[in-house]
C-alpha cells in the first residue's frame, strides 16, 4: 500500500453499456485493487450514466457538466474497455468526446477485456490514439483480461491470483505519472 495518495483522485471508467457486460467484473476488481493500493479517492464512472444521442450538442448537456466536474478533479484515469469486433465501444467514444481540455496532461491506463485470447489488446491500441489526441498521457503498462468468462467465479472474485501483481505494477506506473504531472498541471498557465 502506498502512503500519501489521499489527495489523488483516479476514477475508473467502465466503457460499455451492454447488458450482461463482463467488463463490470474487471472494473469492480480494479476498484478493489486501487483502494488496496492506497487510492482511496476513486470510483467507477459508468458509461451508462453518460449516454447521449449522437446528434446532441454535448457541451450543453447535464451529463457533460457532471462528467466535466469528475474529470477536472481527476489526477489520472483508468479505462476498462471490452473489445467488440476488434474495437472499443461507441458509447465510450461518445462519452470521451463530451470533453476536451479536462483531459490535458492527465495519465491514463488501460484494462482490456475480451472473450478471446488477446484480452482486448486491439481495442486498447485504438483507444491509446484517441487519448493522445485528447492530450492525455497513456502509460505503457496495461492489464489485459483474456477469456473473461473463465477469469472470475460466480461471486465476481478473480480466479487467477497473478492479476494482483500485474495490477500492482500497472498502478505503480500510473501513480508515478500522476505524481509527476499533477504539480506541472497546477503551475501551467494557458
Amino acid at each position: 500500500m502506498n502512503e500519501h495518495l489521499d489527495n489523488f483522485y483516479v476514477p475508473i471508467i467502465l466503457g460499455t453499456a451492454r447488458e450482461g457486460r463482463e467488463s463490470e467484473k474487471v472494473a469492480k476488481f480494479m476498484l478493489q485493487e486501487a483502494i488496496k493500493f492506497g487510492l482511496k479517492n476513486t470510483e467507477i464512472i459508468d458509461v451508462r450514466d453518460f449516454r447521449i444521442r449522437a446528434t446532441d450538442n454535448t457541451l450543453r448537456l447535464p451529463e457533460a457538466k457532471k462528467l466535466s466536474q469528475k474529470i477536472k478533479k481527476a489526477d489520472g484515469l483508468i479505462i476498462v474497455t471490452p473489445e467488440y469486433n476488434r474495437g472499443y465501444p461507441g458509447e465510450l467514444k461518445m462519452m470521451l468526446d463530451m470533453l476536451y481540455e479536462e483531459y490535458f496532461q492527465k495519465p491514463v491506463g488501460f484494462c482490456g477485456v475480451s472473450i478471446g485470447a488477446v484480452g482486448g489488446a486491439r481495442a486498447v491500441e485504438q483507444l491509446r490514439l484517441v487519448c493522445i489526441e485528447l492530450h492525455m498521457v497513456p502509460i505503457r503498462e496495461a492489464v489485459y483480461f483474456p477469456t473473461i468468462q473463465k477469469l472470475f467465479d460466480e461471486k465476481g472474485a478473480i480466479k487467477d491470483e497473478s492479476f494482483h501483481g500485474r495490477v500492482g505494477k500497472f498502478l505503480d506506473e500510473l501513480v508515478w505519472y500522476a505524481k509527476a504531472l499533477k504539480p506541472a498541471r497546477e503551475t501551467k498557465t494557458r
